[in-house]
């Protein structure tokens, strides 16, 4: 399979989805919008990873390149290929979806319980996934729903964690694919947000999170297995 991923900022990474593409033998190319912004054709890449970044969907002025993004984004989706997107890009995907992105009650920073909310009974993506499990969080704004798309995860924070489109299309608020080192990243590029807050965790709660960190890695790899499956099926 070969995989495009979209990179906002240096800092935040694939993490771990490197080592399952590896594993897996997939192939990799990478946008690296904080140094250029050539898109692939959709005939080079089966499956598109959006990461996450700093900046919020409308920041045009600051961001001129998001316009161009949104652009290629829903080409992809309306041209019928596989979508991730991770925080920001799973704001991205909701924007493009014709949803509300808009600032959320709670900052949610850390770590943090996610609720599953469809049993894998009824949904294969989700073969696997308990229902509740701990994951990393970075984000202030949220996603309302697009139409069609199946909410999947929830959080006492944050009403919408997750969600599929048409089977092949993921928004996922929440981070799976942090390491140690990502979130160490994450935390010297924005230690301005780390205030006071109901959600917000210290530095310190955050890192050597080792059990954490390989329970979030084997998610990442189900959830991207069923994903290609499910994918593969269509």
């Amino acid at each position: 399979m070969k995989i495009h991923c979209i990179q906002h900022v240096e800092f935040e990474t694939l993490g771990t989805i490197v080592e399952w593409i590896e594993e897996r033998k997939h192939s990799l190319s990478t946008t690296h919008l904080y140094e250029n912004h050539n898109f692939p054709s959709m005939d080079n890449f089966d499956l598109l990873i959006v990461m996450g970044g700093p900046m919020n969907i409308y920041e045009y002025e600051k961001y001129p390149w998001l316009r161009k993004e949104k652009i290629f984004l829903k080409e992809a989706i309306f041209a019928g290929k596989a979508v991730l997107g991770i925080c920001l890009g799973a704001q991205l995907i909701a924007d493009v979806l014709k949803a509300e992105v808009f600032k959320n009650n709670y900052k949610e920073i850390g770590w943090f319980p996610i609720f599953t909310i469809k049993p894998e009974s009824e949904n294969p993506l989700l073969k696997g996934i308990p229902e509740k499990f701990t994951a990393f969080h970075w984000h202030g704004d949220t996603f309302g729903l697009p139409e069609e798309a199946i909410r999947l995860f929830e959080s006492e924070a944050c009403k919408n964690q997750g969600f599929i489109y048409k089977n092949r299309v993921i928004g996922l608020q929440f981070h799976l694919e942090m390491s140690n080192k990502t979130i160490q990243n994450v935390i010297e590029n924005c230690r301005d947000e780390l205030v006071e807050g109901v959600y917000i965790q210290s530095e310190e709660e955050m890192l050597d999170r080792d059990s954490l960190l390989t329970e979030s890695k084997l998610l990442m790899f189900s959830m991207l297995d069923n994903f290609e499956e499910v994918v593969r099926g269509q």
